[in-house]
C-alpha cells in the first residue's frame, strides 16, 4: 500500500493541509491540573500498597494465632 497523494485531488489536500495543526495540545486549556492529578495518583497508589501491607501483616498475624491455638492430635496407624 503506498503512502502519499495518489491523484490531482489528493496533492491539493496535502498541500492545503500540510502547515494545518490539527494536536496542539498547548494551546488547549485543561480541565485537569497535570500534576494535581499525578499527585492524585501517587496517592492512590500509596494507599495501596500499604494495604497490601497491612494484609500481609495480618495474614502472619492470623497465622500466627491459628497456629498457637492449634491442638494436634496424636493418632495411631494400624498396621496390617
Amino acid at each position: 500500500m503506498a503512502i502519499g497523494a495518489r491523484d490531482y485531488i489528493d496533492k491539493l489536500l496535502v498541500k492545503k493541509y500540510a502547515d494545518e495543526k490539527v494536536d496542539n495540545h498547548d494551546s488547549m486549556a485543561s480541565m485537569v491540573d497535570p500534576n494535581k492529578m499525578l499527585e492524585a495518583m501517587n496517592d492512590v497508589a500509596t494507599i495501596q500498597r500499604n494495604m497490601f501491607m497491612l494484609s500481609q501483616k495480618l495474614c502472619s498475624a492470623c497465622y500466627a494465632i491459628n497456629a498457637k491455638s492449634a491442638r494436634y492430635q496424636k493418632k495411631e496407624m494400624n498396621e496390617g
